[in-house]
């Protein structure tokens, strides 16, 4: 029996994580609320090791001690572009340890009511599936292996008699309570995950990688059932929600829906990644000329894509716009919700640079002013700016909604090269008569800016 001193502790802790998910909705509360959440989670860890009687304590610390070095270090160390691939490696693991931890519920099963055994059986499952697919969107994210689709013919038959037998095996553990059903339960689900990933294209992963957090949520929040633990259930239960309206919004800012997405390769729909480097003729110019524009524009919206995360030009970027500032030019950063490979990833980006929380545009605002902008100065974006998911209804990103970029006075594009963005389509805008291209790195070209600016 838990001490009703311990009930309150988590009771309090789950407070913690609710103020935590809420804090997290904005930019100007992220970093409390992350404070918020990780006091809670030291609480209930702590309140845990006093409140029960625990056996081979010394092992289980040294296993929090091996788990906690490499994550903390890792955490630390991680580059804002491997961010999301960080964030699917964390999520497996979570996924993969609610798994285990019904599994060993399973050995006892005489001890657990069919309810207890029903839950303990879909926690193997989501868990699995959870953890060998987020596996897969991180080696398709750090390139260990292919962004594009992998398919293969009678894929969707094989997956769904993979979901069947996962059912079957499912249901027959909860009658059973065998051991060994339940494990190959597990090693069905690991299938199940591996399939369920393979056919997604690369631009669209971060949004499996939401589905499969959310995935495990539900398996913790079912193992919070079984191991009639609150706290479990209720933190399953706000990363499982939150997860699945994450996904639906990533879905629609993308403006596709969640099986598309997921199934789209199977019918040629999916957003692939890759694709061949154009040779078609474009307009460019030097940062001398470039600079001459920016300078004596009314006003100028930035759009900031994944191109700038990996130069890390947030803060010369910021450098840039000041300089324009001293010069009368108003300024404004345009941040369309998927930019980058996570939801939040531009406004986290720009935020290490002290960028102005208002200067930061949603999309609806931010296409407002791009009418009546002299300049939209694009930097590392492509695909959310691609007219073609306005203009190409067999496009694969027809239908998504992007920023009118096309629509301010000029363009001026920086583009490390010609390569079609993470979509893997050739963007019309670049061939576009108002735009101009500036090649090159874009720290490299936003310094160049800088410098030219400060000559005039």
């Amino acid at each position: 029996m838990i001490p009703v001193w311990a009930q309150v502790c988590y009771v309090v802790a789950a407070v913690c994580f609710i103020l935590a998910l809420k804090g997290l909705s904005s930019p100007k509360s992220a970093r409390r609320g992350n404070l918020i959440g990780a006091v809670g989670a030291l609480l209930a860890v702590v309140v845990t090791f006093i409140a029960y009687d625990i056996d081979n304590l010394g092992w289980i610390l040294l296993a929090v001690a091996v788990g906690a070095v490499p994550g903390a270090l890792g955490a630390r160390r991680v580059a804002m572009t491997a961010m999301p691939q960080l964030v699917a490696l964390f999520n497996g693991v979570g996924g993969g340890a609610a798994a285990l931890v019904a599994l060993l519920e399973v050995r006892h099963s005489e001890l657990l009511s069919d309810g207890a055994l029903l839950a303990s059986a879909f926690t193997i499952l989501i868990g699995a599936v959870s953890f060998s697919g987020s596996v897969i969107t991180f080696l398709k994210l750090q390139e260990l292996m292919t962004g594009r689709p992998i398919t293969f013919p009678g894929g969707p038959f094989v997956f769904g008699g993979v979901l069947v037998a996962s059912v079957g095996l499912g249901v027959w553990t909860v009658a059973t309570g065998s051991m060994t059903l339940a494990i190959i339960l597990a090693l069905v689900g690991l299938l199940a995950g591996v399939l369920l990933v393979l056919p997604v294209g690369g631009a669209d992963v971060p949004i499996v990688i939401s589905l499969l957090n959310a995935f495990t949520g539900l398996a913790v929040a079912a193992g919070g059932y079984v191991l009639e633990n609150a706290l479990l259930l209720v933190a399953g239960t706000l990363v499982g929600a939150s997860g699945t309206i994450l996904t639906r919004a990533m879905a629609r800012a993308m403006g596709r829906s969640v099986s598309s997405i997921l199934f789209g390769a199977f019918k040629g729909g999916s957003s692939a990644g890759g694709g061949e480097v154009s040779d078609r003729p474009v307009r460019s110019a030097g940062p001398d000329d470039v600079a001459i524009m920016l300078a004596y524009a009314r006003r100028v919206i930035v759009v900031p894509g994944y191109g700038l995360a990996v130069a890390q030009a947030q803060h010369t970027i910021r450098e840039l716009v000041d300089l324009l500032e001293k010069r009368g030019v108003e300024v404004g950063y345009a941040i369309h919700p998927v930019a980058g490979r996570m939801p939040g990833h531009m406004n986290v980006l720009l935020a290490e640079a002290n960028v102005p929380y208002e200067q930061l545009l949603e999309m609806d605002t931010a296409n407002g002013q791009l009418r009546t902008a002299d300049v939209a100065l694009v930097v590392g974006a492509n695909d959310v700016v691609n007219p073609a998911a306005r203009t190409s209804p067999g496009s694969p990103i027809y239908g998504m909604p992007i920023l009118d970029a096309d629509h301010a006075g000029a363009i001026v594009f920086l583009k490390r090269s010609m390569r079609p963005g993470f979509a893997g389509i050739e963007n019309e805008l670049l061939f576009d008569a108002k735009t101009t291209l500036l090649f090159g790195d874009a720290k490299a070209s936003l310094t160049a800016l800088v410098t030219a600016l400060k000559s005039l």
